[in-house]
């Protein structure tokens, strides 16, 4: 399919978008949500059409299902983009020269943006609930384990936008083929900004094949580490929530690094885990140190491979470490740079590893499950940036804008 009449609609309807006001803006954003719950029958069919092609055990599986409690919400956080303030037209500088001229910086939208995802229908409306709130419109490119949901959900965005007197080309979802990946990684001059969403491999196709400007939402490697003045209590439920709560997103807890001097409290740091059947992949003195306490039928003995792993399942490494040094080695060495956490009641370590680990977001006494666009107050995300330019962690409308420079005068020349 050639995508290029596409692309030229998205950047039509993107110049349009700038002429929109919030309040228009949120009442289709209100209207959406309304829709969405009202079709819930609708998607939920469609749906079950994905989930019939996808083997249950796959770890994309919980991903790609939606339920009727997931879809009311992700019309809850539509609602929650609605209510809050526009990223657009917000002035960051402002400065008056004294030929009286007066220079501003000023948030303004991408234009149009190009999102590469799985098998995550939630993304669609997700994605498409911020990017018309920062007056983008977006290119969607699902992929082919989510065409039926993804294709139900876009209708009934266009439809909304039909209902608000707005253009539908503010959103399209291009087929699921690779030569429409490839159209749209090349789109320079339609499109403005690639975000993928995904694993790791999908991550490294699309910054090396793109031509336009990639923010990369990378997997998520995370680590807690249990120091030596951890509390045994807060490490139990704070370890069992992060690995347990839901493994196939990118929050979840891969490998919990213990000091060697807490390996007899490790059994029941991680006894919750076991209600969840939680596979152990243990280095040999954590391994020692679980054997007889923790069901044999879950431990294995931990490999290279068990280490710098998004597992995406109930499975989870244990790294033992001498000191807090070793502790951050491993990490630096493992770490996807997603989030990374500490369980100590020791206020200057705590403080030292917020300093000395390079990660998006760094927890303390706490869970990794919180990385999340509307845990963060920020209504909802569009990703998770591993990277350092641009935006770093969970990215919504504000990270959805750029800005430009407004120079107003009154007849000034330069000399």
């Amino acid at each position: 399919m050639d995508c290029t009449p596409l692309f030229q609609s998205a950047l039509v309807s993107s110049r349009k978008l700038n002429n929109l006001d919030t309040d228009t803006i949120n009442r289709l954003l209100i209207h959406l949500a309304d829709k969405t719950e009202e079709n819930i029958s609708v998607i939920m069919a469609e749906n079950e059409k994905d989930l019939a092609l996808m083997d249950k055990k796959d770890p994309k599986y919980d991903r790609l299902q939606l339920t009727p409690s997931r879809i009311r919400n992700i019309a809850s956080d539509i609602r929650n983009v609605a209510g809050l303030d526009s990223p657009l037209g917000r002035v960051s500088y402002d400065y008056k020269k004294s030929n009286g001229l007066r220079i501003k910086k000023v948030s303004v939208p991408f234009g149009v943006i190009g999102i590469i995802y799985e098998a995550r229908p939630n993304v669609t409306l997700d994605v498409f609930s911020l990017c018309i709130k920062s007056g983008n419109a977006c290119i969607l490119k699902g992929g082919s384990d989510a065409i039926y949901s993804n294709t139900a959900l876009v209708k009934i965005i266009k439809d909304s936008l039909a209902d608000s007197g707005i253009t539908g080309d503010a959103v399209a979802l291009l087929p699921p083929g690779r030569e429409e990946t490839s159209q749209l990684l090349n789109a320079a001059g339609y499109i403005d900004l690639i975000i993928p969403r995904g694993s790791q491999s999908l991550i490294d196709f699309v910054r090396e094949n793109a031509t336009i400007p990639v923010i990369e939402t990378g997997a998520g490697i995370c680590h807690t580490y249990f120091d030596e003045f951890g509390d045994r209590e807060t490490g139990r439920t704070v370890i069992n929530n992060a690995k347990t709560r839901r493994v196939s997103v990118c929050n979840a807890l891969d490998c919990l690094v213990i000091h060697e001097s807490r390996l007899d409290d490790l059994a029941y740091i991680v006894g919750l885990c076991q209600d969840s059947d939680v596979i152990i992949q243990a280095d040999e003195k954590a391994l020692n140190a679980l054997r007889g306490k923790y069901p044999d039928k879950l431990l294995e003995m931990a490999t290279d491979a068990s280490f710098g792993t998004e597992f995406l399942s109930y499975t989870m490494a244990v790294k033992t470490v001498s000191g807090f040094d070793g502790a951050l080695e491993h990490i630096s060495r493992y770490s996807s740079r997603h989030s990374e956490a500490i369980i100590s009641g020791n206020r200057e370590r705590q403080e030292m590893f917020c300093k000395m680990t390079d990660a998006a977001a760094v927890y303390v006494n706490t869970s990794t499950a919180f990385t999340d666009g509307a845990e963060f107050g920020l209504g909802a995300e569009i990703g998770i940036s591993t990277q350092k330019m641009h935006a770093r962690g969970p990215m919504a409308l504000e990270a959805l804008t750029t800005y430009k420079w407004i120079i107003e005068g009154d007849g000034q020349i330069r000399s």
